[in-house]
């Protein structure tokens, strides 16, 4: 990775189908896709990714034929992960994360300094209302039963969290990154660790954030977002030695 802009930028066409295929496959790589899990489907791919559906069918039908995924027909069908790490993995993690480590340690170093902040600012700001709605998702989160349910509570805390601080560029301003962090796709890497660490923190953060407590809600929100970080750094070594 050369640059911090290259995981958020769209596809250029010429190798947009080759391109989405390698991200997916890192995506897998770093836990945003589990083995067995369906991917979401080519529209919302496409929208996700800033590219046609045309190439997102292409980049499926290049992951099927390479084994990471199979396709599956009929009402409950869809394209389900096969596998987590391939042939091609290492060279798409290294391509898209491995690059210039000292860069994305950067990019870590900044998402950190981002989410306290957004945490800090939520506790500083938050209303009956917002209490309410972050309740609710971190009550979603910890009742999910599987990694798909999961992650969209997931996703769903952190929106009601930066909603708090009501400043809509802040708010904004988080989800880009997470856009970088996770490789265009719109939620953190998920394993059954990486949520039995999460919960914990999750509570943690919804108290401070709830009685209004700004010091202890960026605290906990600088190190919560380690466990991304450490989901990528893994992928990074691994590819390394593949």
């Amino acid at each position: 990775m050369t640059d911090e802009r290259e995981l958020s930028t769209p596809v250029q066409p010429l190798s947009a189908a080759k391109a989405v295929a390698d991200r997916l496959i890192a995506a897998i790589a770093v836990g945003d896709y589990s083995a067995g899990e369906r991917l979401p489907a080519e529209r919302d791919l496409a929208d996700m990714l800033e590219v046609s559906r045309v190439t997102v069918r292409a980049a499926l039908s290049d992951l099927r034929e390479a084994g990471y995924v199979e396709i599956r027909r009929g009402r409950s069908g869809g394209s389900f992960v096969r596998q987590d790490w391939g042939e091609r993995t290492g060279g798409a993690v290294r391509d898209l994360l491995g690059k210039d480590r000292v860069q994305l340690e950067h990019l870590f170093d900044l998402r950190r300094l981002i989410e306290s902040l957004i945490a800090r600012t939520a506790a500083e700001r938050h209303t009956l209302e917002d209490d309410a709605a972050i309740l609710g998702a971190l009550k979603r989160y910890e009742r999910a039963d599987d990694g798909v349910s999961a992650r969209s509570a997931d996703v769903d805390l952190h929106r009601t969290i930066a909603a708090a601080t009501h400043n809509p560029l802040l708010a904004d301003l988080g989800r880009q990154l997470l856009a970088q962090v996770s490789l265009g796709v719109s939620h953190e890497p998920f394993t059954p660790r990486s949520r039995e660490l999460a919960i914990p923190q999750h509570r943690a953060l919804v108290e401070a954030i709830t009685t209004s407590d700004p010091d202890t809600a960026a605290t906990i929100a600088g190190e919560h977002f380690r466990i991304t970080e450490h989901a990528l750094r893994h992928a990074v070594d691994k590819a390394g030695t593949d």
